[in-house]
C-alpha cells in the first residue's frame, strides 16, 4: 500500500496523514473551495479541489472523489469519520474500482447503519438491547408503542447518527410535536424517514468499546471509553477508563462488544456503543462502523496507533496484538474544542486571529486549524481535540486545567471556558455524572 486518498477534511485528515507519513505512504487530500487554505491540504503529498463548500457538492460527491482516486491510481481510500465513512454504496463503488476501502465490508456497514436491523442482529447475538420498537413511519403508531413501554422515551431515526433526528419525549403531546420535525431532519440528512421508539434510561452513562477485527477471524477489544459528557446528544468530552465501571462490568462489557463484532464477522476498526444505568446494567445502542472522533484516548492508554492498525488490517495482515496482550495504563481525557458559544452551543464561524496551545506534559493536540484559518459555517465546528493523559485520572484532570488556563484563542467564540468550569466541578472530579450532567451544570451557572 503506497498511496492512500483521504476522503475527509480538517483534523482527521491531518491525523491520517501523520500515520501515513510514518509508514512512508503517499497521501492524496481532497478539499472544498472553502477549505483550500487549511493545514491538511498543504501537508498531503498532493491535494485536489473537488467542489463547492456544501458537503453534497464536495465531501459527499462520490463521483469526484472516485475520479481523483483513479487519476492518482491510489491503492486505498480512508474515509475518516462522518461524510462517506458509513455509506455502504460508496464502499461498494470503491471496491468495484479495485481500490481497498479502509473499513469494514459494505454488508456490515449496511446492516449496522440501519439502527433497527442492528438491534435485531444484536438480539440474535445475545447482546442485551434497550427495549424498543421496529420501524415506525406514522406518529399514531409511535404514540401507541410509547404508551406500551411507558414514558419517557427516545424518538430516533432508523438511519441516524450524531444525535440527528433524536429527541426525548415525556408524553403524547411532546412525541406528536417531535415526530414530524425529527422525521424531516432524518429525511434531509439520511434520505430515510423511518423512525423508531426506544425506552429512555434516566441518568444513563454512554459507554462505548473499541473493537478491531482482521480478515483471519481475529477480533480484539481495546477497552471502553466513557462518553457521557454530552450536549444535544453529542459528545463533548470523553475519558478512559470510565471512572464509573467496576472491574467485573468492564470485563462483561468488553466481552459483549466482542460477541457483537464476531457475530457480524467484523473487520477493521469499529465501536460498539452501550447505554448503562446506575446499577451498571448495559444495553446495546448502536455500532459505529468506522474510526471514532475519540479514538486518541484509546491510543494513549493502550499505546497503539489505530490508523496504522486500520491500514494493516486493510492490507490483509493479522492484528498486531492478541487480546491478552492488550493492557491499558494510565488515564486519558479528550476535550472537543468547538467554535461555538460555550453556553448556548450555537456555532461561531469566523477567522481565528490567534491560536496558541501551551506546552504541557501529557498533552496531545489533533488540530485542523491554525492562526489565520477560517472556521466556515458549512461543516462541524470542531477546531481541535485536546487529548490529555496522566498516570492517574487526577493527574489527567490537573493537566487539563493547566492547559485551559494557559490556552488562548481569539477572533471567534469557543467552548474552552466550558472545560475550565467542568473540570473543576466536584461531581465531575468524583466521576459522578451522566448524559444529563452537562445541561445541569450550565443551569447552575
Amino acid at each position: 500500500m503506497k498511496k492512500i486518498l483521504i476522503a475527509n477534511r480538517g483534523e482527521i485528515a491531518e491525523r491520517i496523514i501523520r500515520t501515513c507519513s510514518k509508514l512512508n505512504i503517499e497521501t492524496v487530500a481532497v478539499y472544498s473551495s472553502a477549505d483550500k487554505d487549511l493545514p491538511y491540504v498543504k501537508k498531503a503529498t498532493v491535494a485536489y479541489e473537488i467542489g463547492d463548500p456544501p458537503a453534497a457538492k464536495s465531501y459527499l460527491n462520490q463521483e469526484e472523489i472516485l475520479r481523483v482516486a483513479k487519476e492518482e491510481n491510489v491503492d486505498a481510500i480512508h474515509p475518516g469519520y462522518g461524510f462517506l465513512s458509513e455509506n455502504a454504496s460508496f464502499v461498494r463503488r470503491v471496491s468495484e474500482q479495485g481500490i481497498t476501502f479502509i473499513g469494514p465490508s459494505a454488508e456490515v456497514v449496511e446492516a449496522m447503519g440501519d439502527k433497527i436491523t442492528a438491534r435485531k442482529t444484536m438480539q440474535e447475538a445475545g447482546v442485551p438491547v434497550v427495549p424498543g420498537s421496529g420501524e415506525i413511519l406514522d406518529v399514531t403508531e409511535a404514540i401507541a408503542y410509547a404508551n406500551e413501554i411507558n414514558y419517557p422515551i427516545m424518538l430516533k431515526a432508523a438511519a441516524g447518527g450524531g444525535g440527528i433526528g433524536m429527541q426525548r419525549c415525556e408524553n403524547d403531546q411532546e412525541l406528536e410535536k417531535a415526530f414530524v420535525s425529527s422525521q424531516n431532519r432524518a429525511k434531509a440528512y439520511f434520505g430515510s424517514g423511518a423512525m423508531f421508539v426506544e425506552k429512555f434510561i434516566d441518568d444513563a452513562r454512554h459507554i462505548e468499546v473499541q473493537v478491531v477485527g482482521d480478515i483471519h477471524g481475529h477480533v480484539v477489544h481495546l477497552y471502553e471509553r466513557d462518553c457521557s459528557i454530552q450536549r444535544r446528544n453529542q459528545k463533548v468530552l470523553e475519558e478512559t477508563p470510565s471512572p464509573f465501571l467496576s472491574e467485573e462490568t468492564r470485563r462483561q462489557i468488553g466481552e459483549a462488544a466482542l460477541l457483537a463484532a464476531k457475530h457480524v464477522n467484523y473487520t477493521n476498526a469499529g465501536t460498539v456503543e452501550f447505554v448503562m444505568d446506575q446499577e451498571e446494567n448495559f444495553y446495546f445502542l448502536e455500532m459505529n462502523t468506522r474510526l471514532q472522533v475519540e479514538h486518541p484516548i484509546t491510543e494513549e492508554t493502550i499505546g497503539v496507533d489505530l490508523v496504522e492498525w486500520q491500514i494493516i488490517v486493510a492490507k490483509g495482515e493479522e492484528l498486531p496484538l492478541k487480546q491478552e496482550e492488550i493492557k491499558p495504563t494510565g488515564h486519558s481525557i479528550e476535550h472537543r474544542l468547538y467554535a461555538e458559544d460555550p453556553t448556548s452551543f450555537m456555532p461561531s464561524p469566523g477567522k481565528i486571529e490567534a491560536l496558541e496551545f501551551p506546552e504541557i506534559e501529557g498533552v496531545r493536540i489533533d488540530s485542523g486549524y491554525e492562526s489565520g484559518s477560517t472556521v466556515t459555517p458549512f461543516y462541524d465546528p470542531m477546531i481541535a481535540k485536546i487529548i490529555v493523559s496522566g498516570s492517574s485520572r487526577e493527574e489527567a484532570i490537573k493537566r487539563s486545567i493547566d492547559f485551559f488556563t494557559g490556552f488562548s484563542l481569539t477572533g471567534i467564540k469557543h467552548n474552552g471556558p466550558l472545560f475550565t468550569q467542568l473540570l473543576k466541578e466536584n461531581h465531575f472530579q468524583q466521576g459522578n455524572y451522566s448524559t444529563s450532567y452537562l445541561a445541569k451544570i450550565l443551569v447552575k451557572k
